[in-house]
């Protein structure tokens, strides 16, 4: 599938995939160390009743990175001005794990165009915190780190993962994937070749490692911010998702969703699914966001 582009009024081009299809909108807003790219089977498995768009967010994938982002609104904004360069006055956002904050971020901001809200592993209203390292190289909950400047020289995973960008080392790149997200299964090898080739793309590691852990929608401090409380203004349908296997998105994040998002949000656990259902189990995937864009969607306790 062709990349696309979009030049926005800051300077920036966002790239992005399309897939043709009927009058409702879908919009796929990737995760970390991703971009479009990594949507493509579901892009592929969607209903052909949907038009699948997939933008890369600037810094990733074929976007350009001109400015550094500070906050997750920079890329939420970002997606505004994309939205409406493409003339889409109502669609559906589906955000994957930094995606997810990005897409509240939206929803928040500019809830005119959004019909439905799915958050697929996603960081919590209340950011993905960063914390420092203990002198055993374990996360020392007790010291969650403020500034970029103290994410950038971070020891713990900052330096390491920039690390492995900076030498291009494709083997310590599925090394991580698979003992944090690709837990169950993994990609087709030729597939799984060209997600590491992309996330070899990504230009603003600590960048956005800075702006989750600053992220905060919620009415309540979350150790670095205080909360702008505009979770209560996403007033759409939310459907939250975690695979019941994610080590990267912990329960506590999805509880805190569900209790600042309230009663518009719905709450399904994927069984026996890691940070990537699209690999653990598409069609259930499949299944649970079209359920819930057709209005069809119960609730099921984790």
């Amino acid at each position: 599938m062709a990349l696309k582009e979009v030049k926005l009024k800051n300077g920036e081009t966002i790239t992005y995939r399309e897939r043709p299809g009927g009058e409702e909108v879908i919009v796929l807003v990737h995760g970390n160390m991703t971009s479009s790219k990594h949507w493509d089977i579901l892009i592929d498995a969607l209903d052909p009743a949907y038009t699948v768009i997939a933008p890369d967010l600037r810094g990733f994938g074929g976007s350009t990175y001109n400015k550094r982002i500070t906050s997750i609104r920079d890329f939420s904004e970002d997606l505004h001005d994309f939205t409406g360069q493409l003339g889409l006055d109502a669609f559906s956002l589906v955000g994957w794990s930094t995606g997810g904050a990005v897409a509240m971020q939206f929803a928040a901001d500019h809830p005119e165009p959004v019909r439905k809200l799915v958050l697929l592993a996603s960081a919590s209203t209340r950011g993905y915190p960063f914390y420092g390292v203990k002198p055993d190289g374990t996360p020392d909950p007790e010291n969650r780190l403020q500034t970029i400047e103290e994410i950038e020289q971070d020891a713990g995973k900052t330096k390491p993962m920039q690390g492995l960008y900076d030498s291009g080392n494709r083997e310590g790149l599925k090394a991580v994937w698979n003992a944090a997200i690709y837990t169950k299964r993994q990609p087709d090898p030729d597939r799984y070749k060209a997600y590491v080739d992309d996330m070899l793309t990504q230009r603003n590691l600590a960048d956005v490692y800075h702006a989750l852990n600053t992220f905060n929608i919620s009415p309540v401090h979350n150790g670095v911010t205080e909360g702008t409380d505009q979770a209560k203004d996403i007033r759409v349908p939310v459907l939250v998702l975690r695979g019941d296997r994610d080590l990267v998105v912990t329960q506590t994040m999805t509880d805190e969703i569900i209790e600042d998002l309230g009663n518009n949000a719905v709450f399904v656990s994927l069984e026996e699914n890691g940070h990537s259902p699209l690999i653990d189990d598409l069609d259930g995937l499949k299944e649970s966001i079209e359920t819930f864009l057709s209005g069809k969607v119960k609730q099921h306790e984790a």
